[in-house]
């Protein structure tokens, strides 16, 4: 199948779905983001600041993704109190993570101003381009970028909206001249449900969200949902060895494919080596070999990403060798396996990883990487919510780490009761109780301190968690120097 005919099998028909998306600002309107640091809403900010839409927005504290937007064009407030919304803002955006008492919020429904979830305008945006969307509790981000990345590399200059930066595309969010639009599907809240995609993703089912979803029936009657979405035209993609993804995907009204590391899989690889940072590995599609393939990042979760991000691809028409060259010089996204530093042959690496699944993942390829060195986690659990539902998992996720430090809880859409039931504590002894080395010191600075006092020459140290870990990565290279 040639480009052209992959592109036109994606087309399909969405005029009976115009009236569900009415929340597409156009060139010239003025649009507020309450809570414009977040990834997801800087993505869009960044692309709506492109298509020449008047930007502002409000965040509780300054970070690189700001000072971008401010770059280009947009107002920043970090007061969050109502003081930048005016008569002439048309439209006001939400993450998931802003609640009903946010003063911003309370300013807007007291002006009358249209409030819109940012799912909500990423979905108007993807209808307008042929959609790509990728799903799973993890390897979204990655995954996404990957696509991207190819997509980019074939000259179809996409349109992209990641959870991550990613250097090598130059960020996490770009307004092509192409016809394709790939976006990360986050499921909180049901979000990827305001996306129609010609194409789909999903890379795995587990417990996660469990404040919004209850429990995992309930996650997989939502991916489910998102399988109906994908026209028939279209394709689903999916991780076969996933027991969860073999129930949700009996919904999708389209062709399906598999991918696993397994040959009984549409898709799968075989491993031929990994180490020095680099997995070598061979693509076979229904059992005939179709190449062989160079990652620079580690894990064989990482050889899962990539052979979803063939499938698409493929299906979509690119060329083999497009896909084996970006594939081969992709560097990741920025807080996935990223080495922050090398000082006196200390290795600081920076991950995202903030739940049990990808932490033990994460810690295995480290452990293969670095065989024999000592590995030290410093971990910042991300939500009480989702601590006190995984606390069993998280206790086991660490055992490939020979050191690990607990910080305090990052606190994200959390009520009072589960900072009142929650805390690190509980996840120290429980982890403890695991039979893990660990240590609870609740504040990022002292976990500098000691991690300058403590590590020594061929250490590795890890630093994991959604929330602002990452600054002891880059605060203890800086210690080292």
């Amino acid at each position: 199948m040639n480009l052209s005919e992959g592109i036109d099998r994606m087309h399909t028909h969405t005029s009976s779905l115009d009236n569900q998306f009415n929340y597409r600002p156009i060139r010239g309107h003025c649009v507020y983001f309450i809570g414009i640091g977040g990834i997801g809403m800087s993505a869009v900010a960044h692309i709506l600041l492109n298509e020449g839409c008047v930007v502002a927005g409000s965040d509780t504290r300054p970070s690189p993704l700001t000072s971008t937007l401010e770059k280009m064009g947009a107002r920043i407030n970090t007061r969050q109190d109502g003081s930048f919304m005016t008569l002439n803002t048309d439209m006001v955006v939400i993450s998931a993570a802003i609640s009903e008492d946010n003063l911003d919020l309370k300013t807007a429904r007291k002006m009358g101003i249209k409030v819109v979830k940012y799912s909500q305008i990423l979905g108007s945006l993807m209808k307008e381009k042929r959609g790509i969307a990728i799903s799973g509790t993890h390897g979204k981000t990655t995954t996404s970028a990957m696509i991207s990345s190819v997509l980019k590399t074939a000259g179809l200059d996409p349109t992209f909206v990641i959870g991550g930066e990613v250097p090598d595309i130059g960020g996490n969010a770009h307004l092509g001249k192409g016809d394709l639009f790939v976006a990360e599907a986050c499921e909180y809240d049901r979000s990827f449900l305001n996306l129609v995609p010609q194409v789909g993703v999903i890379t795995n089912i587990e417990e996660d969200h469990l404040d919004y979803y209850e429990n995992i029936e309930k996650i997989i009657s939502a991916f489910g949902d998102f399988a109906s979405l994908i026209s028939k035209e279209g394709l689903l993609v999916v991780n076969d060895h996933d027991k969860n993804i073999l129930l949700a995907k009996q919904r999708a009204n389209c062709k399906v494919e598999t991918y696993s590391l397994d040959s009984t899989s549409d898709w799968y690889g075989k491993v031929l080596s990994s180490g020095n940072g680099k997995n070598r590995f061979s693509i076979f599609r229904k059992n005939t070999f179709f190449d062989d393939f160079t990652l620079k990042i580690p894990g064989s979760h990482n050889i899962l990403n990539a052979l979803a991000a063939t499938a698409v691809c493929t299906f979509i028409g690119v060329d083999k060798n497009s896909i084996k060259s970006a594939l081969a010089s992709f560097r990741g996204a920025n807080r996935r396996f990223q080495i922050i530093g090398v000082k006196n042959n200390i290795t600081v690496i920076d991950d995202y990883a903030h739940h049990p699944t990808e932490i033990r993942v994460t810690l295995k390829a480290a452990r293969e990487l670095y065989p024999g060195k000592k590995i030290w986690c410093v971990f910042q659990p991300h939500q009480y919510s989702r601590t006190r539902h995984l606390l069993r998992g998280f206790a086991k996720s660490f055992q490939d780490a020979n050191q690990v430090l607990f910080a305090d809880i990052f606190a994200a859409r959390d009520n009072d009761y589960e900072k009142t039931t929650m805390n690190s504590v509980r996840l120290y002894e429980e982890t403890r109780n695991a039979g893990v080395d660990v240590r609870y010191i609740p504040q990022l600075g002292d976990i500098v301190k000691v991690l300058s006092l403590q590590v020594k020459p061929g250490d590795v140290v890890i630093t994991m968690g959604a929330g602002d870990v990452w600054k002891v990565a880059y605060d203890l290279v800086a210690k080292l120097e």
